[in-house]
C-alpha cells in the first residue's frame, strides 16, 4: 500500500536547492504512485540477521561505492560488485564461523551530503557541488550542477535495476548469505514518497537498510523522524561531536521498544579522535541497556586532501581506527559487530599504505570515484583481514 507522506516541516538539513517546485511536486507524486522498491518481508529478513549481530552471534560487512553512478546499474557490473562484496564476507565467514551479513552500498546510494554547497573550478568559476547523480551530474558544467528533480526517478529506475540482479544472486546461495541492499538516507523527497504501508505499518520502500549521516543526525530534524517513523533496520553514523548524551537519546528515540537489530551505530571517529570520544559514549549506550550493533566505519575519519588537492585516505590510520574500535568494545564488554566500507572492485589507486606516500602524485594513477576514494580489493582484503585478527 502506498503512504500519502506529506513533506515534512522539521528541520531538513543537506538537501539542494531545487529551483523548479513544479517539478518538484510532480516527481514526488510519480514516486508516491510506483511500487516500492523493497518489500517489508526483506526488511524483516534483514533485521533477523542483524539481531543475531547484536547478540553478538553473526557480523555485518557493509560495503561499496561512496556514490553509485546511474551507468553502473547494468547486471554485469552490479554482479561484479556482489561477487566482490560476498567473498569478503567469505574471508570472514571462514576466519570466525560465524554467520556474516553482508550489505552492500547499493541500489540507491545515489546521493552524497556535502560541506560546502558551491566549489570552484580551476578557471574560478563557482558550481553547485556535486551531489550525486541523483541530483546533478559531476562534470564541471553550470547547466549539469543545477539540481534536477527528474534525476530521483532516474534513481529509483536505476534501483530497481540493480535490485533485479540483486535478487536474482539469492537463488544461488543459502538465505542466509544473501547480499541486502543499503543507502544513506539524504533526499528527503525521494524517501519520503517511497515510504509504503505494511502489515506492520510503515516501512521505507527505497532499501533494505538506511542510515542516517554524520550531517543530518540532529535528534529534532526530519532524518532522525524519517527513520523513527518507519521499521526498517536503522544506521546511525557516529563522530567525535556525538556526545554521549545524544548517543542515548538516539537509541530512545530510534529504539524505544529495544528490538535486537533494529538500531546501527557506525563508528567514524578518525583513528587521532577515538581512543577518547569513543569510551564514554559505548559506556553511556550500553548502561542504558538498549540493544545496538556496533560497526566500524575506518575510512570518513581518516580523510584528508594531499597538496595538490587529491582526497585520500591512508590504510594505516583505517588500521588504527579499527584496533581502536574493537579494543573499547571489547572493554565495555560489547560486540565489534563488523565493517562499514567504501570500496570496488576495480583495480584503482584511490586510498594509500600511508600519508607519507600521498605526497607523491604518482600514488594516484587511476582515481576513479566521483566523490571519497575507495579501497581497490587488495586493500579491502587487507583490511578484513585485519579486522579478522583483530576478532
Amino acid at each position: 500500500m502506498t503512504m500519502s507522506l506529506n513533506p515534512t516541516t522539521a528541520a531538513a538539513a543537506q538537501q539542494p536547492d531545487w529551483p523548479d517546485g513544479d517539478l518538484l511536486g510532480h516527481v514526488r507524486r510519480t514516486l508516491r504512485e510506483l511500487p516500492g522498491l523493497t518489500t517489508e518481508e526483506e526488511t524483516e529478513q534483514l533485521g533477523t540477521a542483524l539481531a543475531e549481530a547484536a547478540r553478538g552471534e553473526a557480523l555485518v560487512l557493509q560495503g561499496g561505492d561512496c556514490a553509485e553512478r546511474f551507468h553502473d546499474a547494468v547486471p554485469a557490473r552490479v554482479r561484479r560488485k556482489l561477487d566482490h562484496l560476498q567473498g569478503l564476507a567469505s574471508v570472514l565467514r571462514a576466519g570466525t564461523d560465524l554467520r556474516v551479513v553482508p550489505v552492500g552500498r547499493m541500489a540507491g546510494q545515489y546521493a552524497k551530503p556535502r560541506s560546502d554547497s558551491y566549489e570552484t573550478l580551476p578557471d574560478g568559476r563557482r558550481v553547485p557541488s556535486y551531489r550525486g547523480d541523483a541530483v546533478n551530474d559531476p562534470a564541471a558544467d553550470p547547466a549539469l550542477r543545477t539540481a534536477d528533480p527528474t534525476r530521483l526517478v532516474n534513481a529509483y529506475d536505476c534501483s530497481r535495476s540493480v535490485l533485479r540482479t540483486l535478487r536474482a544472486s539469492w537463488t544461488d546461495r543459502p538465505a542466509d548469505e544473501r547480499v541486502y541492499t543499503g543507502h544513506e538516507l539524504l533526499l528527503l523527497p525521494y524517501e519520503e514518497s517511497l515510504v509504503r504501508t505494511g502489515r506492520r505499518g510503515d516501512y521505507a520502500a527505497s532499501t533494505h537498510f538506511g542510515w542516517i549521516g554524520a550531517r543530518t543526525r540532529s535528534l529534532d530534524g526530519a532524518h532522525v523522524g524519517l527513520a523513527a517513523s518507519v521499521h526498517n533496520p536503522i544506521g546511525v553514523k557516529i563522530g567525535p561531536r556525538t556526545s554521549p548524551t545524544e548517543a542515548v537519546e538516539l537509541v530512545r528515540r530510534l529504539n524505544p521498544d529495544a528490538v535486537p537489530g533494529r538500531l546501527t551505530f557506525i563508528v567514524r571517529m578518525g583513528a587521532e579522535h577515538l581512543e577518547t570520544y569513543l569510551p564514554p559514549l559505548v559506556e553511556s549506550v550500553a548502561a542504558y541497556g538498549a540493544p545496538v550493533v556496533w560497526l566500524s566505519d575506518p575510512m570518513h575519519g581518516n580523510t584528508f586532501r594531499t597538496p595538490d588537492g587529491v582526497k585520500t585516505r591512508s590504510m594505516s590510520a583505517m588500521r588504527a581506527e579499527m584496533e581502536g574500535f574493537v579494543r573499547v568494545l571489547r572493554q565495555h564488554r560489547q560486540w565489534p559487530a563488523g565493517m562499514h566500507l567504501e570500496l570496488t572492485p576495480d583495480p584503482v589507486t584511490e586510498c594509500v599504505d600511508f600519508p607519507e606516500a600521498a605526497a607523491d602524485r604518482r600514488a594516484f594513477p587511476d582515481f576513479r570515484s566521483a566523490c571519497d576514494p575507495r579501497l581497490n580489493p587488495a586493500q579491502a582484503e587487507r583490511i578484513v583481514h585485519a579486522f579478522l585478527d583483530l576478532l
